[in-house]
C-alpha cells in the first residue's frame, strides 16, 4: 500500500504495535529483581538446555508428573502468574522462554510453530522425561498443538489456551493490526511493559526489533490448523475466555473438530469424548493466563477430572 504521510503512517504503526505486542503480553510490569524474588520464593530451578541449536531457557516447578508450559508471543514464563504454583503442586512443571523470548536467545531460524515444538520435543529428550502434559497458552497453544502432532507419543494431556485454530477467526480488526507489526515500532516501545522485560531479561537486548519483524512475519502469514487439531488423539481441554480475541463459537468449532458437542454426553457420561471445552465468563485474552479460573479447570483436567 502506497504511504503519502510517513510521519502519520509511522505514529499509526506505532499505536497498532503496541496494541498487539500488548495482546501478546498481559503479564504484569514486573522487574528483573521482582522476577527473581518471585522464582527464587517458588523454589525455582532455571538452566539452559543446548537443543536444535538453540540454547533453552526452562525452569523447573514442583515435583510429580511432567507439565511442560508455554507462554504467547513476546511473552515469558512469568505471563502466569500465580498459575505456575497453583499447577506446581502436585506436578512438576516445565516453564519454557521460546526461541527469541525471554532469558531464550534468538537464532538464525523463522520463528515457526513447527520448530519451537521440535525445540519442546528436544527437551524432553534432553530431560530424559518419555511423555508429558502440554499446555499453551496463545502462540504457546499454536506450539503445545504442533508438539501433539508432529510428536505425540510424547504427550498425555494437552490443553490449549485462548489459541485459535484458525488465523481468520480472529476479530477483523485485530487481523488489520496484526498485519502492522514490525521493527520499525521499537524504538517507539521503549517504556512499555514488553520493551522493560525483555530489556531485563534477554541476553542480546538488541534483538527487541528482530523479534517484532519475526513476530509481525508469523502474524501475517495465513494458518489453518484444522485438520491438525482434528487428528490429535491425546485428551485436550480447549480453553477460551468469553470475550477473547475470537468469537466463543470459534471454541466450539474446535471442539466440534475433536469429536466433541455432537451427541448427548448421558448420564452416565458414555456419550463423551476424553475432550473438553471450557469457555472461562468475565475474562478477556489478556488477563486469562493468570486467571484462578484457567488454573482450576486445568488442574481438574489434568488430574483426570470431568
Amino acid at each position: 500500500m502506497h504511504i503519502k504521510h510517513p510521519l502519520g503512517a509511522l505514529i499509526r504503526t506505532v499505536a497498532t504495535a503496541t496494541a498487539i505486542a500488548l495482546t501478546f503480553l498481559p503479564f504484569a510490569t514486573m522487574t528483573a529483581n521482582a522476577q527473581a524474588a518471585s522464582a527464587q520464593a517458588a523454589g525455582t530451578e532455571g538452566a539452559y538446555a543446548n537443543v536444535n541449536g538453540i540454547n533453552l531457557y526452562y525452569q523447573v516447578h514442583g515435583t510429580g508428573k511432567p507439565l511442560v508450559l508455554l507462554h504467547g508471543g513476546l511473552g515469558v514464563i512469568e505471563m502466569f502468574g500465580p498459575s505456575i504454583s497453583g499447577l506446581a503442586e502436585g506436578r512438576q512443571v516445565i516453564a519454557v522462554d521460546l526461541q527469541g523470548h525471554g532469558r531464550t536467545a534468538d537464532i538464525d531460524r523463522p520463528l515457526s510453530l513447527e520448530f519451537m515444538a521440535d525445540d519442546i520435543a528436544a527437551l524432553l529428550e534432553h530431560l530424559d522425561i518419555g511423555r508429558a502434559d502440554i499446555m499453551g497458552y496463545s502462540m504457546g497453544g499454536g506450539v503445545a498443538l504442533q508438539v501433539a502432532v508432529r510428536h505425540p507419543q510424547l504427550v498425555d494431556r494437552l490443553v490449549l489456551v485462548s489459541a485459535p485454530a484458525r488465523s481468520n477467526a480472529f476479530y477483523p480488526e485485530l487481523i488489520a493490526q496484526q498485519a502492522m507489526v514490525n521493527a520499525e515500532a521499537a524504538e517507539m516501545m521503549k517504556g512499555t511493559p514488553m520493551y522493560t522485560s525483555y530489556m531485563s531479561l534477554a541476553p542480546r537486548p538488541e534483538d527487541f526489533p528482530r523479534l517484532l519483524d519475526k513476530i509481525g512475519s508469523v502474524m501475517k502469514k495465513p494458518y489453518d490448523y484444522s485438520e491438525q487439531l482434528a487428528s490429535v488423539k491425546a485428551p485436550t481441554l480447549l480453553v477460551a475466555a468469553d470475550a477473547d480475541m475470537f468469537p466463543p463459537s470459534h471454541a466450539v468449532e474446535m471442539f466440534e473438530l475433536l469429536g466433541g458437542g455432537r451427541r448427548d454426553g448421558g448420564w452416565d457420561g458414555s456419550g463423551m469424548t476424553p475432550h473438553r471445552l471450557a469457555i472461562l465468563p468475565g475474562l478477556t485474552h489478556y488477563n486469562i493466563a493468570e486467571s484462578p479460573a484457567l488454573l482450576e479447570v486445568a488442574v481438574r483436567f489434568l488430574d483426570g477430572g470431568a
